[in-house]
């Protein structure tokens, strides 16, 4: 429904404590059909199949929720991938059925401690890296989203060249619940989708199901999750795998066009795309506009976000406006700046406990208001950190 412009606005431009992991790193050979990592219980595998370099994330329990040491490990593999002359399409995918990843393991960072912060700063340094690598991959970069992809899952898979949902894809970007941000390349993607989505998605953490990410525009194509094994294996057996074949095979298998299924926010994209514009003056008007408007979605929405942090929502909405303005490297650059300040302050902390945590989601938000918050206060996240503090990507 919306592919074909968002598609164009995303690609014009080509988390717990660190645990011991070991992946093979020697060549592989073109006479052997699969190489395994070294164990069998890694957190992150990565194997050939035929010159298919494939990443799978393995924690199935924890939903393949992203540490240090994974974003570390597939940095490295991802660059070795991208330059060693054999590797011609890269696939990533999540062990299990119930999540592609449902981000970064968050509860590993609450730690209020030096270690905590240099643990903090590692987390999404290393991150932004990883999510940065994913869009300049100088080969095909196929993302197989089944199952809850949110927050650093959507970073994973969002900034390559095509991703693939099913019936059972969940994605959300739900930060604001938790007193964060809506960060992974959040601040480039959201605002670029049409009708104004982004923000509503970026603000509310509404989910998105099944084939609603293809016609918001963040998946490529849709496919049954019984079919993607077999969607798979017709990937690892391109020859010579280029973009070009690679789409070919995925338009192949898309199923898409075929259901007929219409987009669940359809009946409400007028009022979205005129309630949630970046072109308001703030927070406070999104949600007199929804309180005014007083039909049931508007009042469900404008209730759903009383839920959320003050400080979150405004922030949220700077960010996602200056973020429609800049590349991908600089909006992971602003968001890395952001996060460093955000993690000085009390809602992250206080968010995490009330949904990770005790989960009895009550947060105790500081400020509690939008209007106690001012636009000078929200400016501050945006400070630039001293040079030798700053994200470098390359």
């Amino acid at each position: 429904m919306f592919r074909a412009l968002t598609h164009s606005c995303l690609h014009q431009s080509h988390r717990t404590l660190v645990c011991n992991l070991t992946t093979s790193t020697s060549p592989v050979s073109d006479k052997k059909a699969a190489t395994e990592s070294n164990a069998t219980d890694d957190d992150v595998k990565f194997f050939h199949v035929n010159r298919t370099g494939i990443i799978q994330l393995n924690r199935p329990k924890q939903l393949n929720c992203m540490t240090i040491a994974m974003g570390r490990l597939m940095s490295s593999k991802l660059q070795e991938w991208n330059s060693d002359g054999y590797t011609q399409l890269i696939i990533i995918k999540g062990a299990g059925s119930k999540a592609f990843s449902a981000g970064g393991d968050m509860k590993g960072l609450l730690a209020k401690t030096i270690d905590g912060e240099r643990l903090r700063r590692d987390f999404f340094y290393d991150g932004y890296q990883t999510y940065y690598l994913t869009s300049v991959c100088k080969v095909p970069y196929v993302a197989l989203i089944n199952g809850i992809t949110m927050g650093g899952g959507c970073g994973m898979s969002l900034h390559g060249s095509f991703q693939v949902a099913t019936e059972m894809t969940t994605l959300a970007m739900p930060e604001t619940s938790i007193g964060f941000f809506p960060d992974a390349g959040g601040s480039y993607f959201l605002p670029r989708l049409p009708n104004n989505i982004g923000v509503f998605l970026a603000l509310t953490g509404h989910r998105l199901r099944g084939l609603d990410v293809v016609h918001v525009g963040l998946a490529t194509h849709f496919v049954q999750s019984s079919r993607l094994a077999h969607v798979e294996q017709k990937l690892a057996t391109i020859s010579n795998a280029n973009h070009e074949s690679v789409k070919r095979v995925l338009d192949e298998n898309n199923e898409a066009a075929q259901l007929h299924t219409p987009f669940t926010l359809g009946p409400h994209l007028s009022l979205i795309n005129r309630i949630f514009s970046l072109d308001v003056k703030n927070v406070e008007s999104i949600m007199q506009e929804l309180k005014s408007n007083g039909s049931e979605f508007a009042l469900k929405q404008h209730a759903v976000l009383q839920t959320k942090s003050p400080t979150s929502l405004k922030l949220t909405f700077e960010q996602l406006k200056r973020g429609k303005h800049l590349d991908l490297k600089d909006c992971l650059k602003m968001e890395y700046n952001i996060a460093q300040h955000l993690m000085k302050r009390n809602d992250f902390f206080e968010g995490s406990r009330a949904v990770l945590v005790d989960k009895d989601n009550k947060p105790r938000w500081q400020p509690t208001a939008l209007s106690d918050i001012s636009d000078h206060d929200i400016a501050r996240f945006f400070e630039k950190l001293p040079t030798d503090e700053e994200l470098k990507l390359p």
